[in-house]
């Protein structure tokens, strides 16, 4: 059966055909020592076919493609090309060497050319990367516009280009949705706690030879440091620093109960050297704790940024904390719910499975406020259920490209529903439905957000446009009135009609008013039903009306005479 190799390149795709396996042996350690001597291989593989690639961005898309395992419409044409054709229902007499096992089972499936991918392969096509430049030396076309070279100075440019490009596409991420960010500030916010903890409980004891009374009277360790950092001496302190006292605790009777503490204390006294640098460690245990809470409203923007969804279902820091185990939010979306159930609890489940004891219940979310309201009986149902929501949240901050909270916080009250259907047997809403409204609102929100967009934007073209109008018609205007004044002065024909017109409204006008006076003057004996009288502008409908009328006319015009 004849051999083909598939070599992708910096340049384009190469097919190679393997004609003299047989002087070189079937064996791996036979290729391995043929590949390193040029003459001995060049006879046992020669070049069947290449296809360049067209620009730098097709190569680069060839590449993210074969990395992936899929085969290209490219690819596909160039094999279709190259390969002997195999006539319908007969198996073809070659197969195809790649060197990656997805790409050959792709094409495989897609276009039924058989593939193989073992070590006698994998050495071959090592020599083919490593000979490769005498095989392009061989072609004679050199004019593509991007990486088909006859010299391999060209050729190393072009594989140095393609591989700066390529580790720059996978390294290439959106700078708002960095999850590696949160990772290292849940770290830091970690060993902050640890270090302010132990700090404060050094500045407690160091401070505790001088005023040992005060760690009685307050409890928090960043306002015990900023006492001990204004009091100093406690002989110094009288009821004119109560105000003072009270504006760092908060409460005025506990700052009269520092000021008559210090007055009876029985702590000894300190040099000022050491007053000194108790006031200076007190000032740094300050600046960290200042320093954590600033680095807390960080962690919390950074992660409702990147995990939205998760941040409104489970909170802040249990999320931050799921990604940072799982080592970023894309492996989190990759974990099973069941996996995210017991992720940070990996000791305890291999030593439940090296006993064959229970394994655990919740690793990380047992931190969230949801098991802790749970009863002891149903905080492993509501552990796998919250898993089962926290997985989904993730896939959705993961994959989705709209920054929107609002399936985490559907899926927040579907916890809570879980919650009283627990505790009050009350029950809650199905998942389908859930989400249903979830995708309504959201898509109600964009909608709104581009509505309002486009309303501005219209607003403003119209504003835009009546203002050139005005301004052209004034103008139009000014133009156009002397034009017409100028217009009529000269036409006096215009004149004439306007004349005319008035003379012929005149009588008009007069017959009207003399009907009316002949309607007003004639009273009728008789009452007879009125009928509507038809207006001198109609036409009568026959001529005996037409007469009728006439005659009517006459008569009174005789009368008035």
């Amino acid at each position: 059966m004849a051999l083909y190799l598939l070599f992708e390149s910096a340049s384009g795709y190469a097919l190679f055909h393997a004609h003299g396996v047989d002087e070189i042996g079937q064996g791996v350690d036979a290729a391995r020592a043929s590949v390193l001597e040029l003459q001995r291989f060049s006879k046992a593989v020669k070049l069947a076919g290449f296809s360049p690639f067209s620009s730098a961005v097709d190569a680069l898309n060839q590449c993210n493609a074969i990395s992936e395992g899929i085969m290209t419409d490219e690819l596909r044409s160039f094999l279709e090309l190259n390969l002997p054709k195999v006539k319908e229902g007969k198996k073809a007499k070659y197969s195809v060497g790649v060197m990656e096992p997805k790409v050959g089972s792709h094409i495989s499936e897609a276009t039924g050319i058989p593939c193989q991918c073992n070590e006698f392969v994998q050495e071959l096509l090592r020599g083919v990367r490593l000979h490769f430049d005498h095989f392009i030396d061989q072609l004679k076309v050199v004019d593509f516009t991007f990486a088909l070279v006859s010299t391999p100075t060209d050729l190393e440019k072009a594989q140095l280009g393609l591989g700066h490009s390529y580790s720059r596409a996978k390294v290439k991420f959106n700078v708002n949705r960095v999850d590696n960010m949160v990772i290292q500030a849940i770290f830091l916010l970690d060993t902050l706690d640890k270090d302010i903890n132990s700090f404060s409980m050094r500045v407690r004891e160091w401070y505790s030879w001088h005023f040992p009374e005060l760690v009685k009277i307050v409890n928090d360790n960043y306002v015990y440091s900023k006492i001990a950092k204004f009091v100093v001496n406690k002989s110094d302190l009288a009821e004119k620093d109560i105000p003072a006292l009270a504006d760092i605790i908060g409460d005025e009777d506990k700052a009269k109960e520092i000021v008559e503490a210090a007055k009876a204390s029985m702590g000894q006294d300190l040099s000022p050297v050491d007053l000194i640098n108790v006031q200076q460690f007190a000032q740094r245990v300050m600046n960290l704790s200042e320093y954590r809470k600033n680095l807390y409203e960080y962690l919390v923007t950074k992660m409702n940024d990147i995990a939205p969804n998760l941040t409104s279902l489970i909170g802040e820091i249990v999320g931050a904390r799921l990604i940072s185990h799982a080592g970023s939010l894309s492996n989190l979306a990759k974990c099973a719910a069941s996996t995210l159930q017991i992720l940070g609890a990996e000791k305890a489940l291999f030593r439940a499975l090296k006993t064959r004891g229970n394994t655990p219940k919740y690793g990380l979310i047992f931190h969230s406020s949801f098991i802790g309201r749970a009863s002891t009986r149903n905080k492993g149902r509501i552990a796998r259920y919250l898993a089962n929501k926290c997985s989904i949240a993730s896939r959705i901050d993961c994959y989705s490209e709209l920054n929107t909270s609002v399936f985490g916080q559907k899926l927040r009250e579907q916890v809570e529903e879980r919650l009283d259907f627990y505790d009050k047997g009350i029950a809650p809403r199905k998942n389908l439905d859930v989400m249903k409204a979830a995708i309504n609102d959201m898509t109600n929100a964009v909608s709104e957000d581009g509505g309002e967009k486009e309303k501005n934007d219209t607003s403003a073209k119209k504003n835009k446009k009546k203002k050139s109008k005005a301004e052209a018609d004034g103008e139009e205007m000014d133009l156009d009135k002397p034009a017409k004044v100028a217009a009529e002065e000269a036409d006096p024909e215009n004149e004439n009609k306007k004349k005319k017109k008035h003379k012929l409204e005149e009588p008009q006008d007069q017959e009207m008013a003399v009907n009316g006076n002949l309607e007003q003057d004639e009273t009728p004996k008789k009452k007879k039903k009125k009928k509507p009288e038809a207006s001198e502008d109609v036409e009568p409908r026959t001529a005996t009306e037409g007469k009728k009328r006439k005659k009517k006319k006459s008569k009174t015009e005789n009368d008035d005479v």
